[in-house]
C-alpha cells in the first residue's frame, strides 16, 4: 500500500515539475528601448487567454493515472489506470476551459517624439487616457505603454 501511494505521489510531483517547465525559456537580458510619446487613441479589445493549452488535460490525466493505479490488481488495475487517465484528462481539460476567458485589453496609438505613430496592444491599464504623455518600453510584441 505504501509503495502505491509513494508511486502516485511521485507521478504527481513529476507532472507538476513538467507543467512548470512549459513556461517561457530563460533568455539573456537585452537592453530595453524606451521612447517618449503622447497617446493619440485608445481602443478597447479582447485578448486571448494567457493559459497554456493542454496543461489541464496533462495534469488531470496524471492524477487519473495515479488514482487508477490504486484500484484493483493485475489486469483490473491496468484497465483502471487507462480509464483513470482518460477520465482525468477529459475532466482536466474541461476545468481549464473555464479559466480561458478572453482578457480585456487596449490597442493604444502613440505618437513618439520623432512624429511616428506606434500601435501597441496590451492588457488594460486603467491609468491611461488620450493626450497623456507616456513611455513606450520595448519593441515588437513585447512593447508596453506606461504612464510617465
Amino acid at each position: 500500500m505504501f509503495q502505491r501511494i509513494s508511486s502516485c505521489l511521485s507521478a504527481f510531483a513529476l507532472a507538476l515539475f513538467l507543467t512548470a517547465c512549459v513556461g517561457p525559456g530563460i533568455q539573456a537580458e537585452q537592453p530595453i528601448e524606451i521612447r517618449n510619446g503622447v497617446i493619440e487613441q485608445i481602443t478597447l479589445v479582447e485578448l486571448p487567454s494567457n493559459h497554456h493549452m493542454g496543461v489541464g488535460a496533462i495534469v488531470g490525466g496524471m492524477a487519473g493515472l495515479g488514482i487508477g493505479s490504486l484500484i484493483g490488481a493485475g489486469s483490473g488495475r491496468d484497465v483502471a489506470m487507462v480509464l483513470g487517465t482518460i477520465g482525468g484528462a477529459l475532466v482536466g481539460n474541461e476545468v481549464q476551459k473555464k479559466y480561458e476567458q478572453p482578457v480585456q485589453g487596449q490597442q493604444i496609438i502613440v505618437r513618439v517624439a520623432n512624429g511616428v505613430l506606434i500601435s501597441v496592444t496590451q492588457p488594460s491599464h486603467p491609468g491611461l487616457r488620450q493626450g497623456q504623455r507616456v513611455y513606450v518600453e520595448g519593441s515588437g510584441e513585447n512593447a508596453r505603454v506606461v504612464p510617465r
